[in-house]
């Protein structure tokens, strides 16, 4: 069969998709749309409040606003679009710092090397970078601030998702494995009055307070090693952190949280599913991501149960969220 020029076109666009994403984290990175956000201006305006020359900022714009990120007035000026504003700082669920993290040559020269990893099945960062990616952005404060930035950002998109369609009112303690800034646990805290919990996760990252003062009564913090050991409770939440890593290490992080939990207690696994068709190909490539960055992989429901039985856990039910989320709910096995 012989492509259609429109199909050829598409294809193309694939191809070259690179080139908006770039476009996207340079204007991302000089919060172009925060400058916007109270009216339109010139390029010349914008490169002065942006730190850029005016000439190289007025072909980004224009090549942003082919795409509707932007809009070129006539008059010369550029204003924000409802597409441009999802970049705003200031918006719920902001894709800002999604975009910012494009600005590391180590993530572009990972993603250089996912040939590498299909052909040996090895971790594209790690075989770039010599180290695997949580210890290299330790060692890169300004970029790891970005990293969990986004993270809060996408946790922001689902907590809500997770906090109304699970029921925690069975659990008086619980441990947000893994939880980085918090905001999962902040959501379900006050969601629930009586719930007591406590944010979990490596120094560099942890939370050291709850952003509501309100919480903070029913609020800790803890740092370590979810490898090590994980602090005791009745229920733990351990929202996108199987899939970033191979099987080996996901059955020692559950196990951690079986030995942690209090008899009768529950372990709340959120992840995407592989075998859910609504959301198959952002699954599948955040899969490949999985492969180049952090060394692990999104799963099908069958896969986890596979995870959960290995760490003395099974899968009790599956509820699936208003989000491309699923809680998959473990308890320990009789």
């Amino acid at each position: 069969m012989i492509a259609t020029m429109s199909e050829r076109a598409r294809l193309r666009e694939m191809i070259t998709g690179f080139r908006l994403s770039a476009a996207l984290n340079v204007a991302a990175d000089l919060a172009i749309s925060d400058h916007l956000a109270d009216g339109p201006r010139t390029p010349e305006a914008l490169a002065e409040v942006a730190g850029a020359d005016p000439d190289t900022l007025h072909r980004l714009l224009h090549a942003l606003a082919t795409v509707g990120v932007y809009e070129e007035r006539p008059d010369g000026t550029y204003a924000t679009t409802a597409l441009g504003d999802g970049l705003r700082s200031d918006v719920p669920g902001t894709l800002r710092p999604l975009a910012r993290t494009l600005n590391s040559p180590a993530l572009w020269a990972a993603y250089g090397n996912l040939g590498h990893s299909v052909r040996t099945g090895e971790n594209a960062f790690r075989a770039t970078h010599g180290v695997d990616a949580w210890t290299w952005r330790a060692g890169h404060p300004a970029e790891n601030e970005i990293f969990n930035q986004n993270m809060t950002a996408l946790t922001s998109v689902i907590a809500g998702a997770v906090a109304q369609s699970y029921d925690f009112s069975a659990l008086s303690t619980v441990v947000d494995v893994g939880g980085g800034q918090g905001l999962l646990l902040e959501t379900v805290l006050g969601r629930y009055p009586h719930l007591v919990g406590t944010v979990f996760d490596l120094d560099h990252v942890v939370a050291r307070r709850p952003a509501s003062a309100e919480l903070a009564p029913r609020w800790r913090s803890v740092s370590g090693s979810f490898f090590e050991r994980v602090p005791e409770a009745d229920g733990y939440l351990v929202k996108s952190i199987l899939h970033d890593w191979p099987d080996e290490e996901c059955v020692r992080i559950l196990k951690g949280c079986r030995r942690g939990m209090s008899p009768g207690g529950v372990v709340l696994v959120v992840e995407r599913l592989l075998d859910r068709p609504a959301d198959e190909a952002e699954t599948a490539f955040s899969d490949l991501n999985m492969l180049v960055m952090p060394g692990g992989r999104e799963r099908s429901e069958q896969q986890y149960a596979v995870l959960l039985e290995a760490a003395g856990l099974r899968l009790a039910r599956v509820i699936d969220t208003p989000s491309p989320m699923a809680i998959l709910e473990a308890r320990e096995s009789a």
